[in-house]
């Protein structure tokens, strides 16, 4: 683990390339024995790991989200402020706590950031169609954010599946950033042409605009089996056709998906650095099948060897992957 003195608005605005691990809380269902030893399960990993901070998702229902079934049923989830609070309280380190907005009142809004200690940071998540009620909007959420004078770094989605459509991601990246967010945690990213596509446009207009960018944090998860695949395609994630036949057609689903989020995470280091663009990555499981979560440790583990930690830099870390923009005019590719 990092240094749990340096809060994570000094590390999101500093130079160390930042390492982060996600999980969701327990089923609001769930046994206060049962959460505990998932609590504990979860902080035994995290030992294992340098991370520079927890990320704790606050799920929502979409069923709004597409029309096919949902290949995972939805089942409400612990408050992961409080999961945090409570059966996490041992945990030393940085941690994220999501909000999807639209679940919550003004007020409930304002009360959490609130409770949130200086340092801490944040994720507003908007609603996941624009057809869907909501309690608050995620521009009014940002607003409210801006009123409480509390200093807890608010952070915000991209979602590279939005700019292949709609090509004005950057363009939403950069009225957030106006209106404080500090930071950004990418959707899952299997289509990694569609992740440089909108990290580089979005560069390029900070450029134009004489601002600098804020750091994006890309999400990597493994995907152990067809139904898994299923459902980070119901979430809106873009599989190219050659991974998912890959996947489908592996002897070993989970080893495909591995090789293949190693190798994103090597390409889109090095179109970072080459960019400039401050940077790491998010790992997480969608899955809640054991064999799916400890390979997960794994990937931690060995994205961190990639990314450069200062005097912990992995082995697999060389200069020639961190060269500047004028190698492009060299060799002709980043």
């Amino acid at each position: 683990m990092s240094d749990p003195a340096a809060p994570f608005s000094d590390l999101v605005s500093g130079d160390r390339e930042l390492l982060l691990f996600a999980m969701t809380p327990p089923r609001r269902t769930t046994s206060d024995e049962r959460v505990q030893e998932i609590a504990d399960a979860a902080l035994s990993r995290l030992d294992q790991l340098d991370v520079d901070a927890l990320i704790l998702y606050d799920l929502d229902d979409e069923s709004d989200r597409a029309g096919d079934d949902r290949p995972f049923p939805y089942l409400e989830t612990m408050d992961p402020a409080a999961f945090l609070a409570g059966p996490l309280s041992a945990w030393q380190g940085n941690a994220i706590v999501y909000r999807c907005v639209g679940k919550y009142e003004e007020d409930e809004l304002a009360s959490f950031l609130h409770e949130r200690a200086d340092g801490d940071a944040t994720v507003f998540v908007g609603s996941s169609s624009t057809d869907k009620p909501v309690r608050t909007s995620l521009p009014r959420a940002i607003e409210v954010h801006a009123e409480v004078e509390r200093d807890v770094l608010l952070g915000g989605v991209v979602i590279p599946e939005r700019h292949a459509r709609s090509k004005d991601e950057h363009e939403r990246l950069l009225r957030k950033q106006d209106n404080g967010v500090g930071f950004f945690v990418s959707q899952v990213v299997y289509d990694t042409g569609e992740a440089k596509d909108v990290i580089s446009d979005y560069v390029y207009a900070c450029e134009e605009r004489g601002v600098a960018p804020a750091r994006v944090v890309f999400t990597l998860s493994l995907c152990g089996s067809e139904k898994t695949l299923d459902f980070l395609q119901w979430l809106g994630v873009d599989v190219p056709r050659w991974v998912q036949n890959e996947l489908r057609r592996s002897h070993d689903t989970l080893e495909a998906s591995y090789e293949h989020c190693i190798a994103a995470a090597h390409e889109l280091a090095r179109f970072c650095r080459y960019l400039g663009l401050p940077f790491g990555f998010n790992v997480e499981s969608v899955s809640t099948r054991r064999v799916e979560i400890e390979a997960t440790v794994q990937l931690a583990q060995d994205v961190a060897r990639i990314l450069d930690r200062g005097p912990q830099a992995g082995p697999e870390c060389s200069v020639s992957e961190a060269s500047p923009r004028s190698a492009f005019a060299r060799t002709g590719t980043p």
